[in-house]
């Protein structure tokens, strides 16, 4: 049993949250160690004065953090290993939650109505190689040539024989990583990135460096320093307004970072999901470095959810290795899911649902500017999301979890922290998950729990 204690004197209303996070505070500060046991609800209720029932909702929300675990028979326990990073989002809405957690394009009855009338088309037009067919190279040579052209709307030129479709673009990142980099090498990202890259990284055995950015995204020096002290092998990039803090970097930013990459001879990974949805953008690191990039895009945040594919564009010399890993993790993309994306390039539906996304998320960029006013964050007018720091004196955890508790979800920052660099604190907001009216009562509700003082916020709940 270890011998510290929570402090009863420094609990606030709710109890349970205040508990949980004295427990936190203590983790993180070493004061209670991995591997320490912690008192029994019963016990640590009888010290503290308080129900057994609030101690149990204090150590249940200590372990959806990842910071304890409980054993039958023996107790419970402070994890001895760092847990996986939380997912950003709720894994369902719950009863009356705003969920401004997931990250999704804004969708109403038009979104539902194309989809029904591709559907319908699919039933009539069905080809037989993709009802029936195992063969990739015999399903997709129409579908690959097709490709080319919306590759030409996000900037690039390509020929069908380096693409290949993906069910959306984490089978893709997934692909492409397993095709640049072994078991065992290092690979580089922006400090704050991707939410699904360190457990991939960790699952396919690669060694994950965050790198310091600023206001564009990833500094090009980061980058050739690590290079120069480390063996890279690949960089992972986000240059455009997807990664979570809405950047775009500049068309000199992406050039420099090409050039550290040929000198150290290193891949690169694009992720460039919003691809044609970002106005007036550079042009992609793989249209200034295409011997070495790997460019992933998709039309799921872009026109409707349940389009799951994307492309995967490759260099030359990673076309067969792209092939053969496509082939082991996915086979192949869903036939008739390509069949949809492949009309909808054809006859203009894709271009004019990225036309209408365009607005959309113009319209909620400027609801988000309104009600957040004067407080300081980071977007883009064709942003799916908004970054907000938070004051220096706010706990994200807590910043979060009190949202929650007034009807609001929205994501923690730490979810996408990559670099162990020193952190500070913020959170992400889905514009697009939600109705006008519900994002405008979230947004409201986190501007109030902002200007809030953090005590007395803590003793009106």
């Amino acid at each position: 049993m270890t011998l510290w204690q929570p402090d009863r004197s420094l609990l606030r209303r709710p109890a349970y949250l205040s508990l949980a996070e004295q427990f936190a505070r203590a983790i993180e500060d070493g004061r209670l160690a991995a591997g320490d046991r912690l008192p029994t609800h019963r016990r640590l209720a009888e010290d503290l004065g308080l129900s057994v029932q609030t101690v149990s909702r204090a150590y249940d929300e200590l372990i959806r953090r990842g910071l304890i675990s409980g054993e039958i028979g023996r107790g419970t326990f402070v994890n001895t290993r760092r847990p996986e990073p939380p997912q950003p989002y709720l894994p369902e809405r719950l009863g009356e939650v705003i969920d401004l957690s997931i990250l999704k394009p804004v969708c109403e009855a038009l979104h539902l109505e194309r989809l029904r009338q591709a559907l319908g088309w699919l039933g009539d037009s069905l080809s037989e190689s993709a009802a029936l067919s195992f063969r990739p190279n015999v399903v997709f040579p129409r579908h690959r040539t097709v490709a080319v052209e919306w590759l030409r709307h996000c900037g690039l030129r390509a020929s069908p024989q380096n693409v290949n479709l993906t069910n959306g673009a984490t089978a893709g990142m997934t692909v492409a990583l397993m095709s640049v980099a072994p078991p065992g090498s290092t690979i580089v990202a922006e400090a704050i990135g991707h939410h699904t890259l360190v457990p991939l990284a960790s699952y396919l055995g690669l060694n994950l460096i965050g790198l310091d950015i600023d206001e564009e995204g990833l500094l090009p020096e980061a980058l050739e320093e690590t290079c120069r002290r480390d063996s890279v092998r690949a960089l992972f990039l986000q240059p455009s307004v997807i990664n979570p803090m809405a950047t775009l970097m500049g068309e000199a930013r992406r050039a420099a970072i090409a050039d550290v990459a040929r000198r150290y001879d290193i891949a690169i990974i694009e992720n460039d999901i919003l691809g044609p949805l970002v106005e007036d953008r550079p042009p992609p690191v793989a249209a200034i470095a295409p011997e070495r990039t790997l460019y992933v895009t998709s039309f799921t945040k872009i026109t409707v959810p349940g389009l799951r594919i994307g492309y995967l564009l490759a260099p030359d010399r990673y076309v067969a290795a792209v092939a053969n890993r496509q082939l082991v993790t996915n086979w192949m993309a869903t036939p008739m899911v390509a069949e949809i994306a492949t009309r909808w390039v054809s006859d203009g539906t894709a271009a004019e649902l990225v036309a209408w996304q365009r607005d959309a998320l113009r319209k909620r960029n400027a609801i988000a500017a309104e009600i957040l006013g004067d407080t300081p964050y980071q977007a883009h007018r064709n942003g799916l999301h908004v970054w907000l720091p938070l004051p220096d004196t706010r706990s994200e955890e807590g910043f979060v979890a009190q949202a929650r508790l007034q009807g609001v979800a929205i994501a923690p920052g730490i979810s996408f922290r990559i670099s162990d660099a020193p952190w500070r604190p913020a959170v992400r907001i889905s514009l697009g998950s939600t109705d006008e009216a519900d994002l405008r009562a979230g947004l409201g509700v986190v501007t109030k729990l902002l200007l809030a003082d953090p005590e007395h916020l803590l003793l009106a709940i």
